[in-house]
């Protein structure tokens, strides 16, 4: 049996909303203001599984602690540029973990956001 590949790009950004519960729109405002992984291909971007773990940190950096998306660039680029590969895996492990914990209240209150 192959072991699953993180960084092949295999879901669209609908299954990421419905993964996120989250809408679309949204996260077609995050590819907007260039919050989300870049991706070469122009006519369907689809995204990896490590990318849907940063996609899921934008979303909870913007819509749980009210982060505007200069402050998410700033976070992001953060990450980007002191963390090594395991060290930035792990973070979003953590990340992973923290955001499957976060109360039923938060995510009613994103739903009617």
């Amino acid at each position: 049996m192959a072991l699953l590949n993180n960084e092949k790009d295999v879901l669209p950004l609908s299954s990421i909303s419905e993964l996120l519960s989250a809408k679309i729109r949204t996260l077609k405002m995050y590819e907007d203001k260039r919050l989300l992984p870049l991706k070469n291909n122009t006519i369907k971007k689809l995204y990896s599984i490590n990318d849907i773990k940063i996609i899921a940190f934008v979303h909870y950096l913007a819509n749980i602690k009210k982060i505007n998306s200069n402050g998410i660039i700033y976070i992001l680029e953060m990450i980007e540029k002191n963390m090594d590969e395991k060290n930035r895996n792990d973070f979003l492990d953590i990340i992973e973990n923290k955001l499957e914990n976060i109360s039923e209240n938060e995510i009613q209150d994103l739903e009617s956001f």
